[in-house]
């Protein structure tokens, strides 16, 4: 398995392993047996770098990541997301709407919860998942630096956030990565975001760099989900939009075909060529995904071949929003 460097400082894996799925939002979910015996065998791979987050099925997830990767213990870097007050909620039934918070004493009681679930004296990346527009960057950033000095945290950074929060958080306390969703499929980092992270030295995690399955070539024109199925929420996905988007995954395919390779090793390798600072994390439960993902990291490609893609990709619309009307919201522009 390849290196590479976030933020200069953070040396992981050059794929990582986005675990939301094996607990949330992708049905069916493994057992507990079989999510081990997955996440375990991504480290014989050669995968150093998980992504969970407390809020994903409220605690479970860390649990889960804690337990497949504490007999590895440093060999690995697991990041994890705080930045919502969890305090009465449940995953079934909750007792109110999870909100957002990102108050002083809200991420010291975070730290505390998502540490013991994890099985570890510190955080390696620990993220904010969403800003909070109720309290001041500034503020989260001095949390998170004394955090730091306490040896609780290594690696800070945000998640969809916007340049100039970004700005503004890094002049603080020196972020070491930003997670935001990137693929051939949602392309707007490309405008502000990554000239900010590659001036300010920061690295950049995209998530969903398969665009939700959909640059795997196993979706068509037909296809339906399950509401059960997370994707069943999202406007890309529904309606008329789906049957206009397959247009680029009919360029991913022929893009496959020509280099005898399969459509997600294109997807993660394009991703790669964009910035050595970039480390794609796509989701799997399955070892044979995993093992496919990690190949990318051997696709190439020539300028020539970027740009004739990049000329090609202008050419297709994408049609509907990436979320659902009221997680948008929480995302800033």
């Amino acid at each position: 398995m390849k290196k590479r460097f976030l933020g200069n400082k953070l040396e992981v894996s050059a794929i990582g392993l986005g675990c939301m799925g094996f607990t949330q939002s992708y049905p069916p979910y493994p057992d507990k047996v079989d999510a081990i015996r997955t996440i375990r065998k991504a480290v014989e791979l050669g995968v150093t770098f998980f992504d969970t987050a407390e809020v994903y099925s409220m605690f479970k997830n860390e649990d889960l990541i804690g337990e497949a990767l504490k007999p590895f213990g440093d060999e690995v870097v697991i990041a994890t997301k705080f930045g919502y007050d969890m305090e009465n909620v449940h995953f079934e039934g909750a007792a109110r709407p999870i909100e957002l918070s990102s108050r002083p004493e809200t991420i010291r009681k975070a730290i505390e919860g998502s540490l013991k679930r994890l099985c570890r004296d510190h955080i390696d990346l620990y993220y904010q998942h969403r800003v909070d527009p109720n309290v001041p960057i500034e503020v989260v950033a001095d949390t998170l630096s004394d955090l730091i000095k306490e040896g609780k945290v290594l690696h800070w950074g945000l998640s969809e956030a916007a340049p100039s929060t970004i700005r503004r958080a890094h002049h603080v306390c020196p972020l070491t990565a930003v997670q935001s969703e990137y693929s051939l499929w949602y392309r707007n980092p490309e405008k502000e975001l990554l000239p900010t992270l590659e001036e300010l030295g920061i690295g950049f995690v995209p998530f969903s760099p398969l665009g939700k399955a959909m640059l795997t070539g196993r979706f068509d024109a037909t296809t339906t989900f399950d509401k059960s199925d997370f994707r069943s929420t999202i406007p890309r996905f529904q309606d008329g939009n789906l049957q206009r988007n397959v247009a680029l995954v009919d360029y991913v395919v022929k893009l496959a075909k020509q280099k005898e390779t399969t459509p997600a090793r294109i997807a993660l390798g394009w991703l790669l060529a964009q910035k050595e600072w970039i480390v794609p994390i796509p989701g799997t439960k399955r070892i044979e995904r995993i093992e496919e993902n990690i190949g990318a990291i051997n696709i190439e490609f020539t300028a020539d071949e970027l740009r004739l893609i990049d000329k090609h990709l202008n050419s297709i619309e994408i049609i509907g929003a990436r979320y659902p009307e009221d997680q948008e919201k929480l995302l800033e522009k």
